[in-house]
């Protein structure tokens, strides 16, 4: 075989079976708490997913219409002037669109602080 054709074969082995791409949107942000008018009432922090939300994790709720921009259950997000990573454990009601809620545990403060914002969000999406 001719060499430049087992580089090429070397190469292509080193890929991983599903590419990921990496997305960016803005979106409007508010922020939400434990508060049981804020989450599931009856069922304080059960989210949409089924997921039970605790104080310290770094969770957010987004619009349905991103959930099909590849935002699904358990995906990893970015958000721009905020540390860390955040992982896609709620959904929000129908009537929201491009919009993401930031989950805050039991601080009211911070969440009444934070009020709402544009930011600009990261993730990844595999293109199969």
């Amino acid at each position: 075989m001719h060499k430049f054709a087992l580089a090429s074969v070397a190469w292509l082995l080193t890929l991983p079976a599903a590419c990921q791409a990496e997305h960016s949107m803005e979106v409007s942000a508010s922020a939400y708490t434990l508060r049981e008018i804020e989450t599931k009432k009856g069922n304080i922090g059960l989210a949409a997913w089924g997921d039970q939300l605790e104080p310290g994790m770094k969770a957010i709720a987004v619009s349905r219409d991103l959930i099909r921009r590849g935002l699904d259950h358990g995906t990893e997000v970015r958000i721009e002037g905020l540390e860390g990573t955040y992982i896609v454990r709620d959904k929000m009601n129908k009537r929201w669109r491009k919009k993401i809620d930031i989950f805050m545990g039991t601080d009211v403060k911070r969440a009444r602080n934070w009020g709402q914002r544009e930011v600009t969000i990261h993730w990844n999406v595999d293109d199969e």
